[in-house]
Order: structure tokens, then sequence, then C-alpha cells
């Protein structure tokens, strides 16, 4: 309970930092004086990479929606993978097509905790996966809202087709690899404010 408020504590308030004598070793001043633009920095990362995310997601969309949409899948190495424009209703890689509204909010609530957890954060392996999770949730949330049939109800257009698995797109690569990327660092001990624990 202590370390967990410590963490939570830690890039908020300035006064905080006198709470951590005992771990610094006489560093304190120092460690202080460089977590403010630590933290600004891996701010700028996460949203960085959000947006590069976002925005290649988004140009390859209208592009296969322009140019594939109504017309043959191409193929790209063979049968084994393909291009292939699908609108899809349901969650990442076309599971729970009946839960629309449900996977919406779910993925505004997504953004809102990265949004709020962006306050705390100063390690940059963590900014990058919350980054790639950010710009894949908003990626497929902007489908949801603006495409048919409406508004929270817009099915999701997808077009990587690989054989003998689901169709799905770069918003769900980003959003799958943000999350392999999380789960590597929580096993690596690797908190998202940049300390260290070992349990």
């Amino acid at each position: 309970m202590a370390e967990a408020e410590r963490i939570i504590g830690t890039p908020d308030t300035p006064e905080s930092a006198g709470a951590e004598p005992e771990q610094s070793s006489g560093a304190d001043g120092q460690q202080s004086a460089e977590a403010r633009p630590r933290g600004r920095r891996r701010i700028a990362v996460l949203f960085a990479v959000a947006v590069f995310a976002y925005a290649l997601d988004l140009i390859s969309k209208m592009i296969v929606v322009a140019k594939l949409e109504h017309h043959p899948p191409i193929e790209i190495v063979g049968d084994w993978l393909r291009f292939e424009a699908i609108r899809n209703a349901g969650a990442a890689f076309g599971f729970g097509e009946a839960f629309t509204i449900i996977f919406t909010v779910i993925a505004a609530a997504v953004i809102v905790v990265i949004a709020r957890l962006a306050r705390k954060l100063y390690s940059l392996p963590w900014a990058i996966a919350l980054g790639l999770l950010l710009g894949g949730a908003l990626g497929n949330l902007t489908d949801r809202i603006f495409r048919s049939p409406g508004v929270f109800e817009g099915a999701v257009v997808d077009f990587i087709a690989p054989k003998h698995f689901a169709v799905f797109n770069l918003a769900d690569s980003a959003i799958v690899c943000g999350g392999i990327l999380i789960v590597l660092l929580s096993f690596k001990g690797l908190d998202p404010d940049g300390t260290v624990h070992k349990d």
C-alpha cells in the first residue's frame, strides 16, 4: 500500500519528493530536478506514438474504402496474405458483433484511463505501449462514431486478411502490440512512473 501511494503521488506534488529520502541515498535533490522534464518528455512520446498510429490507421482505411471496397481482394503473398475490405461491427478481429455499443464505451473508457495515467508517466517503454494502445483505440472509435449504420454503432473497416485468420486493421495491430508490450513490462516489474519493483 505504501509503495502504491508513493507511485501515485510522485508526479503530481513536488512536496511528495520529500517522502523518498530513504530510497534516494542523498541524490534526492538532483533526482527531483530531473523528474519533471523526464515526465513531460514521456508524455510527448505517448502522444506522438498515438498520433502516428492513429494517422496511419485513418489513412489506410480511407485508401481501402476508396480503392478496395466493392472490388476483388488484392493478393499480397499468394493466398497467404491479401487485402480485402470488410465492415466489422464487433471487437478486434471480428469478435462480438452483437455488442457494438459496449465495445464503443470500452474504447472510450480506455482512452480516458490512458489520458489520466499520462500525468504519472516517466517510463519510455510504457509511453510507447500506451501510445500504441491509445492510437489504436482512437482509430477504431472513430469508425464507430462516424461510419454507418450510425453514431456509436458504426462498423470498423478491416482489410488485412491472412489465410486461416480473422481480418483486421492497423488499429487492431497497434492495440495488440501495445497490450503485449504492457504485459512484458509488467512481468519485468517496470511501473509507468519508471520505478522497478521485484515481487
